[in-house]
């Protein structure tokens, strides 16, 4: 009996295997390398998988005259092949990569730390470095070390104010930032039932914060009909008796609103012991929190209300834009006086569209709130979509209220 990830895989944990790559993508950072390096290579031809894709999303619309000929010189490439292309507003990649195109028992390979997202669709997703992509485009395979798998036990019901972000910054403190290395983080229990897509891919989206592989669940009603909304058909994932490296064990009802203090990601306070913090700047976005869902929770919070701090909210996807616009919490938000940027990573990186200032504090939705990342002697404190919300009304870290 076996993992879903060795399943995936075809081996035993600690096994090494060549496996065939069904879904590969780069970013407008990482494709530049790719390209570069599958040239060094002395790369004439793009090996024959169908699946690859470039998703201009880090630094869209370009910062500066460099960034911008880089982004040409990798545009144009992807257009004259066959290579899937998105462009400027189109969206963050691990969110178009999970807006219908990836499917259970895939493995699919993103040149970007944050590829484990779309494990959240059963499938066995991670990130790798521009080398390792460029030989993908050369040969369509890559090797794995099948991982060991931690299991992610989950009981209860989420209460009060907490959300998925808040168990996901709790078992990111749990693990540590290296408490997961190499391993696979495979969430099961009865209660994972109780999570939509959007909470799953956000759960999965932190499982590199622990130094993870991928973060996976198992393909479920929940999936099949997300999916099916899409326009694709998939089967269901039903586990087995199996082994694990370690377990875990989450009882939601006693998981609060938790903040994850600079510069670690596993330094992790409930929200009510920062209450009080000023705060400079509020992000609400990014491939951990941009979804549709994030958003009318935000508008919900802040509709009728003004905020008072600077509040950038950048939807993950152009999708997700149009949805917002087309039910109107759009125009809630923005009435509350929040900044709407083009959909992508916005200032999550810290390259533009909300760069912090020396000794500035941001409250971020986001995944990573290292030292510098949003702009040199700025502090990143990450929270959920609540906790942001509330928190940008009254311009200081406050706690969110149950519904």
């Amino acid at each position: 009996m076996s993992t879903l990830s060795e399943r995936i895989l075809g081996a035993s944990a600690g096994e090494y295997v060549d496996r065939k790559v069904d879904r590969a993508y780069v970013h407008d950072g990482t494709g530049v390398l790719t390209l570069e390096t599958w040239k060094q290579m002395g790369a004439e031809r793009l090996c024959d998988l169908p699946q690859l894709y470039v998703l201009f999303d880090h630094i869209v619309p370009a910062n500066n005259s460099t960034t911008a000929t880089l982004q040409h010189e990798l545009r144009e490439f992807a257009c004259g092949s066959f290579l899937h292309f998105s462009d400027i507003g189109s969206g963050i990649c691990h969110q178009l990569m999970s807006e219908g195109i990836v499917l259970p028992g895939e493995v699919v390979v993103g040149a970007d730390s944050h590829s484990c997202t779309p494990g959240a669709f059963g499938a066995f997703a991670t990130g790798v470095g521009a080398t390792d992509m460029a030989a993908i485009w050369l040969t369509g395979e890559t090797w794995f070390r099948v991982p060991d798998t931690i299991g992610i036990h989950l009981s209860g019901s989420l209460q009060g104010g907490a959300e998925a972000k808040d168990l996901a910054l709790t078992y990111v403190s749990r693990l540590g930032m290296d408490g997961g290395t190499y391993c696979a983080l495979e969430f099961i229990g009865e209660s994972t039932q109780s999570f939509g897509m959007d909470e799953r891919l956000t759960l999965c989206n932190l499982s590199v914060e622990t130094g993870a592989k991928t973060g996976m669940f198992y393909a479920d009603d929940v999936t099949v009909r997300y999916l099916a909304a899409a326009g694709q058909k998939a089967g269901h994932q039903v586990p087995e008796p199996c082994t694990y490296s370690r377990e875990l064990e989450f009882e939601l009802a006693d998981i609060v609103p938790m903040v994850a203090v600079s510069p670690r990601v596993d330094t992790v306070k409930p929200v009510r012991d920062l209450a009080g913090l000023s705060l400079d700047q509020v992000f609400i976005g990014t491939c951990t929190n941009g979804r549709y869902s994030d958003l009318a929770r935000l508008a919900k919070i802040v509709k009728g209300r003004k905020v008072a701090v600077r509040t950038i909210v950048v939807p993950a996807s152009r999708a997700v834009l149009a949805e917002a616009i087309r039910t109107g919490i759009l125009s809630d938000i923005v009435e509350a006086g929040c900044t709407i940027g083009t959909p992508g990573c916005g200032p999550c990186l810290g390259a533009h569209m909300g760069v912090l200032g020396e000794g500035e504090v941001c409250l971020s939705t986001a995944n990573r709130n290292f030292k510098n990342r949003m702009g040199v002697g700025g502090e990143i404190y990450l929270s959920s979509v609540a906790t942001a919300a509330v928190s940008a009304l009254t311009g200081e870290i406050t706690e969110p209220e149950g519904d």
